[in-house]
């Protein structure tokens, strides 16, 4: 059930990218249609709202910013997940996310239209937000990446950054991340702002025997890339890793609120 300050509605639309119907939730509070600035939070595994507590978290944060009323477009993923999410146009070394250019075609040419024409407005560069959990995050990250003429702020929740083109023990090297290596390769300075998340029981996986798991090596070494292309670490990346934070919704929703906190204030 929704919070007592939102309103929550289930849609679908027929994506003629992905060739299905893709579900999604519209969650609001009603001041949203007569707030001037129009602020949207795309979000991937919405299927999982309740596992995150989403709609309390949502409350919550509209009793703290309710001059800054936000519409999250909680988006489902399907069997496809696996195909649909990933690095736009360079699958895994398993072939993974091989559709992953697809779904950034339908958030940009199908969804975010098909919403401004349902509640009549014009989305913002600025106003505009996209986040996801585990490789819903880098699907997210990667997506804004690409885009960041129409997002400026992403956020990631135990990020699948090890997304690799090579696997283990078959001549890897760390350049073989495709995330990174999408960074270290970019020669336009991105005028976004990034919000990461690990925590510390994540997994147990520490590949180079340095004492860190992987999932903070990956991560770190994403915001290395990205204060290297000119990103801002001071201003424009926020870093949280949770003591004994784990791989799961139990975690993100602990740290759901201060996200979007992160998002709002500014």
């Amino acid at each position: 059930m929704a919070a007592k300050f939102l309103v929550k509605r289930k849609s679908n639309l027929y994506s003629k990218y992905l060739h299905r119907s893709v579900h999604f939730e519209y969650i609001y509070p009603v001041q949203w249609k007569t707030s001037k600035q129009k602020r949207i939070l795309l979000l991937n595994d919405g299927q999982d709202a309740d596992a995150i507590n989403l709609y309390s978290s949502l409350e919550k944060c509209y009793l703290q910013h309710h001059e800054q009323p936000l519409l999250v477009l909680a988006i489902h993923s399907n069997e496809e997940r696996l195909n649909e999410y990933g690095t736009s146009g360079k699958p895994d070394y398993l072939k993974r996310g091989a559709k992953a250019h697809l779904y950034e075609w339908f958030i940009l040419n199908e969804l975010i239209p098909h919403t401004e024409k349902e509640f009549s407005f014009e989305a913002e560069k600025a106003l505009t937000y996209f986040a996801g959990f585990s490789l819903g995050g880098l699907s997210a990250f990667n997506i804004v990446w690409n885009n960041h003429d129409t997002f400026s702020k992403v956020g990631v929740f135990s990020g699948s950054f090890w997304w690799r083109s090579k696997p283990l023990g078959k001549g890897y090297k760390d350049t073989d991340r495709i995330m990174h290596a999408l960074i270290k390769r970019s020669k336009t300075k991105r005028a976004l702002k990034f919000w990461l998340q690990t925590g510390t029981a994540d997994e147990t996986n520490d590949r180079n025997s340095n004492g860190i798991i992987d999932s903070i090596d990956d991560t770190l070494d994403i915001v290395e890339e990205l204060t290297e292309a000119g990103v801002s670490r001071k201003n424009d990346i926020e870093y949280i890793e949770m003591k004994d934070g784990k791989h799961h919704p139990s975690t993100w929703a602990k740290v759901f609120p201060q996200f979007l906190n992160w998002v709002l204030k500014d």
